[in-house]
């Protein structure tokens, strides 16, 4: 199987603009193609994952990657998927921003002469003049055919910035620059910047002729719906300080049984031989599914060494009679002997603030050594345990060792 029809059986493919030319370009190894990522935060976020593997499994099959970091575009914000504005960051943010991603990139993909390259919108986007721009891009786009795109449809209740109406151009002109600079032929990404992206397809063939080589491929943004990289309202990080390498494997091991499937498939490397046959499992076995669905990302971000250390983790906590040693834990300090159960939440991260806490509480989402717990004003002592350790369990998929002192 070649590499675009192995990248269809995986379910990777939203659409295309000329699936022949795209295949024929991919599975013989001429593509070059970017793949943006903003950089709102520090660290990139399982939910990247797609885009990450997917650089890795096109690169390996003779094709050049463009990590494009969005140091410009970022000053922006992307409207798609957004029902407000995106928190506006300083240079300097989004400078220390790019360079975290950069080094979390490169677990994943090569870099290097006639491998893959980085670069950042920024050396060209916030050099632009902006009058000469909109008589060489803006000209090129038409507002009201920009008016009808998904990007924006959502924000046109509540308001959509003057700022943000000008990511499209932004976005197309990235595409026309590289192709223009660095070859690229190709652009991927997420279903939902579908529109932006043809907007960059269309300028470069405006610009420099309809025989222009551009091409454009969507993915699915998440696995058919399964929102990758969210759990309980926060994103599941992959810097270890942000989310610990237990805490992703855990998140990886609680997906749902109707997306296990799809994310192997997705997002391991796994042979599709061997994610088929798991696709027969029930019970046990799906969870054994899971498990290496969970193993195998955890190995890739962070490494087997703690990979296998979380596994040992989780696996105490599904009855396999391993220890509780790689369990993401806190030590507190009891001067007084005691603690409240809302300050010992909050003191370990387990809730954002006492009132959440106490919700939780009251909706008996909180288990002390497996006994649930509803009073919000209980005090714990260090005296009440043995050992001077307990295990805090949060819903049914959150485990956190204390060690009280």
């Amino acid at each position: 199987m070649q590499i675009y029809e192995e990248l269809k059986a995986r379910g990777l493919i939203a659409q295309v603009t000329n699936e022949e030319e795209i295949r024929e370009t991919v599975n013989n190894g001429k593509a070059v193609f970017y793949i943006g990522f903003d950089c709102t935060a520090d660290s990139l976020t399982a939910g990247h994952f797609m885009a990450l593997t997917l650089m890795k499994r096109l690169q390996m099959a003779g094709n050049r990657p463009i990590a494009l970091i969005g140091g410009g575009t970022t000053m922006i914000g992307d409207p798609s998927g957004r029902t407000d504005m995106r928190k506006m960051l300083t240079r300097e943010d989004i400078d220390h921003n790019a360079a975290c991603f950069k080094r979390q990139m490169e677990r994943f993909i090569e870099f290097g002469e006639g491998k893959a390259t980085m670069v950042n919108n920024a050396d060209w986007l916030l050099d632009l003049n902006y009058v000469e721009l909109l008589r060489e891009v803006g000209v090129c786009f038409s507002v009201n055919n920009m008016l009808r795109a998904e990007c924006y449809k959502q924000r046109m209740e509540k308001g959509l910035s003057f700022l943000e109406f000008n990511y499209m151009i932004m976005q197309s002109y990235d595409f026309y620059h590289l192709y223009k600079t660095l070859g690229c032929n190709m652009q991927f990404g997420g279903d939902d910047q579908w529109s932006n992206m043809l907007g960059g397809t269309e300028l470069i063939r405006r610009k420099l002729g309809k025989d222009a080589n551009a091409m454009t491929i969507t993915l699915l943004t998440d696995s058919q719906g399964h929102k990758m990289g969210k759990t309980a309202g926060n994103a599941v990080w992959l810097d270890p300080e942000k989310t610990s390498p237990f805490d992703f494997f855990q998140y990886w091991r609680n997906v749902g049984d109707a997306d296990v499937i799809k994310c192997l498939k997705m997002l391991t490397f796994l042979p599709l031989e061997e994610i088929e046959k798991m696709a027969s499992w029930e019970g046990s076995d799906l969870n054994r599914a899971k498990e290496i669905l969970a193993f195998e990302l955890t190995k890739m971000v962070h490494g087997e060494e703690e990979a296998e250390k979380a596994r040992e983790g989780a696996r105490a906590l599904f009855g396999g009679g391993a220890n509780t040693e790689n369990m993401p834990t806190t030590e507190l300090a009891l001067p007084e002997g005691k603690i409240a159960l809302l300050d010992l939440l909050l003191t370990c991260g387990l809730v954002p603030s006492k009132g959440e806490g106490r919700r939780l509480i009251q909706q008996g989402g909180i288990s002390i050594d497996d006994v649930k717990i509803t009073d919000p004003l209980k005090t714990l002592s260090g005296s009440d345990y043995a050992n001077g350790q307990i295990i805090v369990k949060k819903g049914k998929k959150v485990f956190h060792k204390v060690i009280l002192k």
